[in-house]
């Protein structure tokens, strides 16, 4: 059983349950359509990625709203029922194996590529599409046929940075690398910013090594600065890397700094303050993209939060959900859901996800047939806080 309440969320249906118990798999039994076609998301709702989870909550909020508002699934709303997973693999593990069992069609996550490294073999196994909204690591849809992404990889994005970098100032020389050595994504993009940097005649004069819940890192902060770099790449999380770029800064580095994309997200502000000021960090989003799928994702977000500009995360989490919305709006006309049973129904669904194309926030996307994303515009921003120190924005490089 689970204990949960109903959100409101415009004319979406958004449940968010309590971690509790877990029953038999239901796949060999008919798909339950009462109060709607069910799918399902696993956020870090909580814990050190809780940042991003919310950021990711807001994007889902919208485009369930959008897709219910444009008549469901063929006229049967979509169902959402979100779970906290927390910021560990266990609590992962637990949330897929949940929502499986509860009978969702579909599962958008996990938040963070290490949690998906472990939890996405249980919907593997038991023939559950995914679509993962922010896991870049190297690896992720090679985890099997019901896995795919609509974040771009690591190694597409990241190598954008240091080519800014490299153009703003041609003269780098020396750069020193820091990752966090306990997570996935971190020690997977690291080794292509490392490769990127290589290939541009930059070879790391050092690499430090972190842990998440680092706190302090003078220590490698100054093992750092004697080797007098003027350019530092962070493959960090937000709440580390935040603290880690503050304490750079007041402990006297004033070069460039290129961070990946556990940092893309304006909840690093409140973290590194006046300190992010000229964070330079590539993007997969641009809120200044001119398509009518973004306008509209803009128009939305901006009237439910008072004006303020979508984070990358945001628009990714939305795309995530309108993918699993419109290929099954598409499945329905072709092959209806009712009378079908639910492991049909999921491998079906796998199938439509992959076949199709979609007009998103992030600009026209497919899927190869490994289910990784092929998208076409990236972007890089620096970073610009306001006088204040506590507010700001990624300005878009042109």
């Amino acid at each position: 059983m689970s204990v949960g309440r109903l959100l409101g969320v415009g004319t979406g249906l958004l449940t968010l349950t309590l971690l509790a118990g877990c029953a038999t798999d239901p796949g060999s039994q008919p798909l339950d359509l009462a109060g709607g076609v069910p799918v399902g998301a696993v956020l870090a709702l909580t814990g050190n990625a809780n940042v991003y989870g919310q950021d990711q909550k807001i994007g889902l909020e919208l485009a369930l709203q959008h897709r219910n508002g444009a008549g469901g699934i063929n006229g049967n709303p979509l169902k959402l029922a979100l779970e906290d997973s927390g910021s560990d693999e266990p609590g992962a593990n637990a949330a897929f194996t949940l929502q499986i069992n509860r009978g969702v069609l579909a599962l958008v996550g996990p938040t963070l590529s290490q949690q998906a490294f472990s939890a996405d073999p249980i919907a593997q196994r038991r023939g559950v599409p995914v679509v993962a909204p922010s896991n870049t690591a190297t690896g992720i849809p090679e985890i099997g046929f019901f896995i795919s992404r609509v974040s771009a990889q690591s190694s597409v994005i990241a190598p954008l940075a240091i080519d800014r970098a490299l153009s703003i100032q041609p003269g780098l020389k020396r750069a020193a690398v820091f990752y966090a050595q306990d997570d996935a994504y971190s020690t997977a993009e690291t080794t292509i910013f490392q490769t990127a940097l290589k290939q541009k005649g930059l070879d790391p004069v050092t690499v430090q090594r972190t842990q998440l819940n680092d706190q302090d890192f003078q220590n490698q902060i100054s093992a750092a600065l004697r080797e007098k770099p003027d350019l530092i790449v962070l493959s960090l999380q937000a709440v580390d890397g935040g603290n880690l770029i503050r304490q750079l800064r007041e402990l006297g580095y004033k070069g460039l700094i290129v961070a990946g994309n556990g940092m893309n997200t304006p909840n690093i502000y409140p973290i590194c303050q006046k300190y992010c000021d000229g964070l330079l960090i590539a993007q997969a989003y641009s809120p200044e993209l001119d398509t009518p799928a973004n306008t509209a994702f803009l128009k939305a977000f901006q009237a439910a939060k008072g004006g303020a500009i979508p984070p990358q995360l945001t628009a990714q989490a939305y795309t995530a959900l309108q993918v699993i919305g419109e290929a099954l709006v598409r499945l329905d006309k072709r092959q209806p859901l009712k009378g079908a049973t639910l492991a049909d129904a999921r491998k079906a669904l796998m199938e439509e996800i992959l076949a199709g194309t979609y007009a998103t926030p992030l600009g026209e996307i497919r899927f190869t047939p490994e289910g990784e994303v092929v998208q076409s515009q990236f972007f890089v921003a620096q970073v610009r806080m306001d006088p204040g120190g506590r507010s700001g924005r990624f300005a878009l490089l042109k």
